[in-house]
């Protein structure tokens, strides 16, 4: 049988839940149904110390590498926290800059190259709803907007850098002045609203990268009944020929 093609979603809790209702990679795979797999690989809590030595699990050679189309590396709300009062998770700004070049650098190794890289960076903060969460789990709150607004710009230099898409949802939430509480369920991660907002700022992206995947299988239509066998699979057969 044939191989699907593959988005890999690469990310913390963000990505984790991207794929419950009205979430934006449940979006995209509704999207590029018979055309592509999506995968999410989202870990709840997360940082990009842990991730970098994970990505090579996730692809772990050149030959894997053959059937991604597409990769999403969606880090830093977690990064980002405050080092005193979240050393678990904390994570420097020159290392976080370092592990999402390092990352961008494996990839590259095994011949995925930047063009089908998407960077995006931690959405921003509403400190009053996530100091609630924080006093919740009885802990003082460990996040401020300024900082993950920091992680944002080095995220995007990197995609600069590196010629990769970025996706800089740290500015595009707030644009305009705009009241970034819509965007989010508890302070840091997303509501529908913000579910929506990022798929309708990826989906561009990725669809001029996926733009030339075709239809996996003939339409139920386009299926010979008295020679369904060949007429199934003779579009397979004949990709594999050229």
């Amino acid at each position: 049988m044939t191989s699907w093609p593959r988005l890999l979603l690469f990310g913390d809790s963000i990505t984790q839940f991207a794929f419950e209702t009205n979430g934006w990679g449940a979006t995209l795979a509704n999207k590029l149904v018979r055309k592509c797999d999506v995968l999410n690989r989202g870990l709840s809590g997360y940082n990009t110390r842990w991730a970098k030595h994970i990505l090579p699990k996730l692809i772990p050679n050149s030959c894997d590498a053959e059937n991604i189309a597409a990769v999403t590396i969606f880090f830093g709300a977690n990064d980002s926290s405050i080092k005193e009062e979240n050393p678990q998770q904390h994570v420097p700004l020159e290392e976080y800059t370092e592990n999402l070049r390092s990352m961008i650098q494996y990839l590259k190794s095994v011949h995925i190259g930047q063009d089908k890289i998407v960077l995006i960076t931690p959405p921003p903060i509403h400190e009053p709803s996530w100091e609630k969460q924080c006093f919740t789990k009885g802990c003082k709150l460990n996040r401020l907007n300024s900082i993950a607004g920091t992680y944002a710009k080095a995220c995007a230099q990197v995609g600069t850098e590196y010629g990769t898409d970025v996706v800089d949802l740290w500015t595009l939430m707030q644009e305009g002045c705009a009241d970034c509480t819509v965007y989010l369920s508890d302070g840091l991660h997303l509501s529908d609203e913000g579910n929506k907002f990022l798929e309708s700022k990826l989906w561009p992206l990725l669809e001029k990268k996926l733009e030339s995947l075709p239809f996996i299988l003939p339409y139920w239509n386009d299926v010979d009944n008295n020679n369904p066998e060949s007429s199934l699979f003779q579009s397979i057969a004949e990709k594999k020929d050229q």
